[in-house]
């Protein structure tokens, strides 16, 4: 079914353009060692710049310094939506680059930050890829075509993009992971928080409107209904990765709306921030450091560092094998701030029911163990927010039903794509 979906998906993506980032099982399971138990939030270290981007830029592209490499070393490069000290989705992949360089022998790393999507990230593919860059990930949507167009123009360089659906099997790869497994143990929290709080309405702030937001709000809201039926939630969506100013104000427009909890699938911490301000509460995301104050119930978040690893290794040995690689909460890279191990539970959640935080822990065992995943999820019954049955009880979506839109022109196993809102949701999707 996977090279049935990759070889439809490479004739069904030009509407894919106008949208821009940030995909089942891997081939291989990533071999690489368990991550330590990331610090406290108030405790993150200052992440040092790598060696590479501190040396005099050879070269300029479009307003953006290509760095060299380091002859008789493997290349790593990355290429990122926003800065890489955002508190958020660029953080949590400049650390995984990190933790390359402290993991694989003979490396050298460098990154370019605050690339936008589109023609301009074509000419900084380009250029790293001339300038002799081994390895190079590109961690944005909206960055798939221009990488699969020099993708093809540079057989001998290895490509590895995140969050699309494409690849071409050679040089090209794809690399997602199921933070729906930890945005749905979110949902419960936040179910739970809300119905404590006698306000059963919840607010997410959704990016762009591509499979990846609308499964991951769909999570929440099948979470949250876990712990909380009456509970009911709105989206606002802001069409933005990265824009610490919409993301408040979208966060403020949710709260004064009525939202007890509001989650965020942007870059910042900016909803727990807003919460703040509100006596209410944010979930953030991407990366643990993000929650950090008083008002931040949770965060599900990215641990790139040990895949990012694996990938280099296997790259070096030439046995990496590009196509579509997406990773369950087993590989230890997704956690759920509070949960892991050396964690403690946030003031809001500590004040929950201990009911839910015994059942949000166990489901949490049984997805790190392998016993739970995306496709328990999403598994029915399920209706969606119109009173239609999605799934009946038993049946589950596969991988396509993850990632894609009818428009796509993919085949979706069970004729429900992932273009419809779970119930409880009380917006209506974009057209």
């Amino acid at each position: 079914m996977r090279k049935n979906f990759a070889r439809l998906a490479m004739f069904a993506m030009a509407l894919m353009l106008v949208l821009s980032a940030c995909g089942g099982a891997p081939a291989e399971q990533p071999a690489a060692e368990e991550p330590a138990a990331p610090a406290p939030a108030t405790e993150a270290p200052a992440a040092e710049e790598p060696a590479a981007t501190e040396a005099p830029a050879a070269e300029e592209t479009g307003g953006f310094q290509i760095p060299e490499i380091e002859e008789g070393k493997f290349n790593v490069a990355m290429v990122l939506i926003g800065p890489h000290d955002d508190g958020g989705w660029s953080q949590a992949h400049y650390e995984g680059l990190e933790y390359i360089k402290a993991n694989v022998d003979n490396v050298n790393i460098a990154y370019i930050e605050n690339v936008p999507e589109g023609a301009d990230s074509e000419q900084v593919f380009r250029s790293l890829a001339r300038k002799g860059f081994n390895l190079i990930f590109g961690t944005s949507f909206g960055f798939m075509d221009p990488m699969e167009t020099v993708a093809e123009e540079f057989p001998d360089v290895m490509f590895i993009h995140l969050t699309g659906i494409k690849s071409n099997e050679t040089n090209f790869g794809n690399l997602m992971g199921a933070m729906e497994n930890m945005k749905y143990l979110a949902g419960m929290l936040a179910g739970a928080r809300a119905k404590m709080d006698g306000n059963p309405k919840l607010g997410y702030m959704a990016t762009f409107p591509i499979p990846e937001e609308i499964r991951l709000g769909n999570a929440i809201a099948l979470g949250m209904k876990k712990t909380c039926p009456e509970c009911t939630m709105d989206v606002r969506w802001i069409n933005t990765w990265h824009d610490p100013i919409i993301e408040k104000e979208a966060a403020a427009s949710l709260f004064d709306a009525g939202a007890q909890v509001v989650f965020t699938g942007a870059d910042t911490p900016a909803v727990a921030d807003v919460a703040q301000e509100k006596g209410k509460w944010g979930v953030t995301y991407d990366w643990y450091g993000s929650c950090k104050v008083e008002r931040c119930l949770t965060a599900p978040y990215w641990v790139w560092g040990p895949v990012y690893a694996d990938i280099t290794k296997q790259v070096i040995a030439g046995t990496y094998k590009p196509g579509w690689q997406y990773f369950d909460a087993d590989t230890g890279a997704l956690g759920l701030y509070g949960f892991m191990e050396g964690q403690e539970l946030t003031p809001g959640v500590a004040e929950l029911d201990p009911a839910v935080i015994q059942e949000v822990r166990d489901i949490l065992a049984k997805m790190l163990a392998g016993e739970f995943t995306r496709f328990d999820v999403f598994t029915g019954p399920i209706k969606d927010n119109k009173g239609n049955v999605v799934l009946p009880e038993g049946q589950s979506l596969q991988q396509v039903d993850l990632d894609a839109f009818p428009e796509y022109g993919l085949p979706c196993s069970v004729d429900v794509c992932m273009k419809w809102w779970a119930e409880g949701i009380t917006a209506e999707l974009p057209q």
